[in-house]
């Protein structure tokens, strides 16, 4: 299993680990609207999952503003945005900071997309939150890019995600 680590200690994960290459499974977050929200399986366009801790944190909520904004002119892509959040609070984030181009949505109920991707932080002071990851999936289902950010504290490789993005068919 993969690890990160959270101020310079490993925080080792858990989960079945998903890569580049491999289909992206099919699972399902709870919306702001406490509404089913499906990521991965093909797709008319692109997909975007990003993981992270809590939005309630300055690094996770630069983070989903920078894609935000990014993601605005990629007509190509579906992005959602995956914290332990209660939707409540998720939705009180998005009205608060403008969120409109993606969707935000949260794994609090059973972990479902964290234990699924191989993302869920299985020990430290983290434990049982999502760690600061990316995948980009394909049309037809397939990962074509992965970060899991080697520092939960750490913003993620924007660029490298958007090329993802650009790149993907």
């Amino acid at each position: 299993m993969g690890t990160t680590k959270f101020n310079g200690n490993v925080v080792n994960l858990s989960g079945t680990e998903v890569n580049v290459g491999d289909q992206a499974p099919v699972v399902t977050a709870i919306g702001t609207d406490l509404s089913d929200i499906e990521i991965g399986g093909t797709r008319d366009s692109v997909q975007l999952i990003i993981t992270v801790p809590s939005l309630d944190t300055d690094t996770c909520a630069t983070e989903t503003r920078r894609f935000n904004d990014a993601v605005n002119d990629l007509d190509i892509c579906e992005t959602t945005v995956i914290s332990m959040d209660l939707p409540f609070a998720s939705e009180r984030f998005c009205s608060t900071e403008g969120i409109a181009n993606l969707t935000v949505a949260s794994d609090y109920l059973d972990k479902e997309v964290s234990k699924t991707y191989g993302v869920l932080m299985a020990d430290n002071k983290l434990k049982g939150l999502s760690a600061r990851s990316i995948f980009v999936v394909d049309r037809s289902g397939e990962v074509v890019y992965k970060e899991i950010v080697p520092e939960v504290t750490d913003e993620p490789d924007y660029e490298a995600a958007l090329e993802a993005i650009k790149g993907a068919r």
